[in-house]
């Protein structure tokens, strides 16, 4: 069995300033990571709303928490993410050279940041800069 090398998380942070564990899961491989990661931006969003879809069958992953938005900056924001193909090869590059790959996005209308993050494990894992990508609406 290879060991864990990569892991990725969902969190959030209300206006308040109370954080929520929304998921994570711990994968050997870093297109795993960033497979889960936008499996839950999409699902974040297209749950607006309504109810989530089905879990995911692959690897056992679990799935996020569903969160409310209160309005469509944030769920936007997780689909633009998950549906550009620039966007994902700079979080594969960050991911490659030991660095986290992180995206936040914002409900402007009650200050809740939530945060997609995946990053490598490991002793000899290097502490490097953080590639950090935020939308925010105009």
């Amino acid at each position: 069995m290879r060991d864990l090398e990569y892991v990725a998380a969902v969190t959030a942070t209300t206006g308040g300033g109370r954080a929520l564990w929304l998921g994570g899961i711990a994968v050997p491989h870093r297109r795993l990571v960033l497979r889960w990661l936008r499996r839950q931006a999409l699902r974040l969003a297209d749950g607006h709303g309504r109810d989530l879809p089905p879990a995911s069958p692959w690897l056992r992953a679990r799935d996020v928490r569903q969160i409310t938005f209160h309005g469509s900056d944030a769920p936007e924001g997780l689909r633009a993410w998950a549906r550009d193909e620039g966007r994902q090869d700079e979080a594969i590059s960050a991911l490659e050279s030991g660095c986290p790959a992180l995206l936040t996005v914002v409900d402007p209308a009650v200050g809740l940041h939530v945060t997609l993050a995946g990053w490598p494990v490991g002793p000899d894992r290097p502490l490097a800069t953080r590639a950090h990508h935020s939308y925010s609406p105009p």
